[in-house]
């Protein structure tokens, strides 16, 4: 099992470089921290006073690392869940914040074991992810990667500008598809026929 250093390393990696895409709502991007990030917790790396994209171009990836270890692993309590979604929901959390967390609760409740949809990890989730995936320890963490990749469509239905983020300009899987993917077991992963099914009505 990775360390969840190397879960971070590997969030970092994925992410990439500096992007400030206009159809991002997170705007400015480095190695997954946006600008909104960086200004919430004051990081003025060019020492002007000010947070901006000089800044965020400014970051470099050991920083963003801990940035991510700190903000988005240690903090919302990810690491007081059960090992076996520990990665995915971090993966997810800095890609979505609180969102990851919503979709973990409702899938608790899909599982019979209910809990406040809030997005924050408290003793109630804590306790409920321990039940679940004592009760289904080898469908949990799949369970929520499915979730993830639905979560991704769904938004893409209803944000026209996100749409490239879930399928590539030649119908393939999108970044979006693909990164939840890589968190669930081979058997669980859309073929393209069924990717491009389920995305047609995009057109």
């Amino acid at each position: 099992m990775k360390s969840v250093q190397q879960i971070a390393g590997d969030i970092v990696a994925r992410e990439g470089g500096y992007v400030d895409d206009p159809d991002d709502p997170g705007g400015a991007t480095n190695f997954g921290v946006t600008i909104g990030t960086m200004r919430r917790l004051g990081l003025d790396l060019t020492g002007d006073g000010i947070v901006d994209r000089r800044d965020v171009k400014s970051l470099n990836a050991a920083q963003a690392t801990e940035i991510f270890l700190e903000h988005y692993y240690r903090r919302p309590k990810i690491a007081e869940l059960p090992a076996a979604v520990q990665a995915s929901v971090f993966d997810m959390y800095v890609n979505a914040g609180g969102n990851a967390v919503k979709i973990l609760q409702r899938l608790l409740g899909d599982f019979g074991v209910q809990t406040g949809a809030d997005g924050a990890i408290g003793p109630q989730t804590i306790a409920a992810t321990a039940k679940v995936a004592q009760l289904a320890p080898d469908h949990l963490n799949d369970a929520y990667a499915i979730a993830r990749r639905n979560y991704y469509y769904d938004l893409a239905d209803t944000r026209v500008k996100s749409r490239k983020y879930a399928r590539r300009r030649d119908g393939g899987k999108g970044g979006w598809i693909t990164r939840a993917e890589e968190f669930m077991a081979q058997r669980y992963h859309l073929s393209d026929a069924q990717h491009k099914e389920r995305v047609a009505q995009w057109d």
